[in-house]
């Protein structure tokens, strides 16, 4: 199958992927766009993960401050260079991580910042209710690990879905970042902030 201009640049608008890259990986599954997406996200995804050693202490200060300026978010995300820092798509997915904190709500980064006694707590409390469900003993297990992963979509902003994509953990679009840019990006910590009343 002959590979057009028109589909690398379809592919390129879906991915972020290099030209190169895109008419690669089209050449490779001819011609197919869902398979040549899904091997261009593997690629990205090891490329990410050869990274993730390497220390990122560059990088800016994400906010946002919603429509009315009654919620905004900070969020320090880091990269490796400052001129990564200072380039549009680094500094586009800093505001976006802040509106995701203002929009979701996020309470931790990561599931390893939950506290023990929450986690605790939280497993205690689904293992309570399936077992009033009449669960069987290994049914429970089951039902409380995936409450929890639940929970953690819920709570930790890495796990949570994207807000401008709900089929995308905000990790994976942070991953996507670090194919794109070519360097590590580390999300630090972040604070939301709202008046009450």
């Amino acid at each position: 199958m002959e590979i057009t201009a028109s589909m690398v640049k379809e592919l390129r608008a879906a991915t972020g992927a290099g030209v190169m890259d895109c008419r690669k990986a089209l050449e490779q599954t001819q011609g197919d766009m869902a398979k040549a997406t899904e091997l261009l996200r593997d690629k990205a995804l090891a490329a990410a993960a050869k990274k993730a050693s390497r220390e990122a202490r560059e990088g800016i200060i994400g906010h946002y401050v919603h429509t009315g300026s009654r919620m905004a978010s900070l969020v320090e995300v880091n990269c490796e260079t400052d001129f990564v820092a200072r380039t549009e798509e680094f500094q586009r997915l800093a505001r976006e991580l802040a509106m995701q904190v203002v929009a979701a709500r996020p309470e931790y980064l990561r599931p390893e910042d939950v506290p023990a006694a929450v986690v605790e707590e939280q497993r205690a409390a689904f293992r309570r209710d399936a077992e009033n469900m009449g669960k069987p003993p290994e049914a429970v297990e089951r039902i409380v690990q995936g409450r929890l992963e639940k929970y953690y979509a819920e709570t930790c902003l890495l796990k949570q879905p994207f807000i401008r994509d709900e089929g995308t953990a905000v990790q994976d679009l942070i991953t996507q970042a670090v194919a794109k840019l070519g360097e590590n990006i580390v999300v630090r910590r972040f604070v939301r902030l709202e008046i009450e009343g």
